[in-house]
């Protein structure tokens, strides 16, 4: 494995993915667990539904692609769940709807590779209370937990019918006390400590997957990971090679 050679691991979704770079995010923590074993594509839109990624699956995953994804981790969910505006505009899309579009961005992803695996992350909860909070006076919208329970429950029950893997992030989330406030810093964006359950569900999915070749980081070949009498300079005079992430015992990922 060398150079533009790496599998790629795809992030589609909507603000939960574009922001995933920010804020100890949990897209970063996924570039920084697989350095040098897989390139992380970011593929972001903040505000979009599962009806505009419908709109676009052909221009992000083209079938005739030279390389496509070993991996591709889907997000929509959130925006859909959104009550309807009076003006009948904003990002909400009836549930039947939303169904259909989960079904359609899965059959796609499973069209262009039988190589690529995919992962769908559920409508993490809302804290209505924290959204009154922050966006009060910047957006006229209704966002409530129950109607997050209904789109995640609907994102994993499509999942279970077409064998795919899913993270449940409403449940997840919920398990850590205090998450309004810990794991979220608006109501709907993730805190740090979010974004760290997220990455630890991720990995909890891919290590069980029995996926051929196995995409979990500790099974996968590192880049230009042989000795070199370059390598730093230990103690005892020998070359340590640093080629892995979790070398000084500081790294929280399994």
């Amino acid at each position: 494995m060398g150079g533009l050679e790496r599998p790629k691991f795809v992030l589609f979704g909507s603000s939960i993915v574009q922001l995933s770079y920010i804020n100890e995010g949990w897209g970063a923590a996924l570039a920084h667990i697989y350095a040098r074993k897989a390139d992380i594509v970011l593929r972001g839109y903040s505000g979009w539904n599962s009806r505009r990624a419908v709109q676009v699956l052909d221009q992000v995953f083209p079938k005739d692609a030279a390389i496509q994804p070993s991996l591709v981790i889907v997000y929509f969910g959130g925006n859909d769940s959104v009550h309807p505006h009076a003006t009948g505009l904003g990002p909400h899309v009836p549930l039947p709807e939303y169904i259909e579009n989960t079904r359609k961005i899965a059959m796609h992803l499973k069209s262009i590779s039988d190589k690529t695996r995919v992962i769908f992350l559920s409508a993490p909860p809302a804290s209505e209370e924290q959204i009154g909070i922050h966006l009060r006076g910047k957006m006229d919208m209704v966002r409530t937990n129950e109607y997050c329970r209904i789109y995640s429950e609907a994102c994993l029950e499509v999942c279970r019918e077409m064998n795919l893997k899913a993270v449940d992030l409403w449940t997840a989330i919920q398990q850590v006390d205090n998450w309004e406030t810990v794991c979220l810093k608006d109501g709907i964006h993730f805190a740090p400590e979010g974004s760290r359950m997220i990455v630890k569900e991720i990995l909890r999915v891919i290590k069980e997957a029995q996926w051929e070749p196995s995409l979990y980081w500790k099974a996968m070949p590192t880049e230009f990971s042989e000795d070199s009498p370059y390598d730093p300079v230990g103690v005892e005079g020998k070359t340590v090679n640093v080629s892995e992430p979790d070398l000084f015992g500081d790294f929280p990922w399994e």
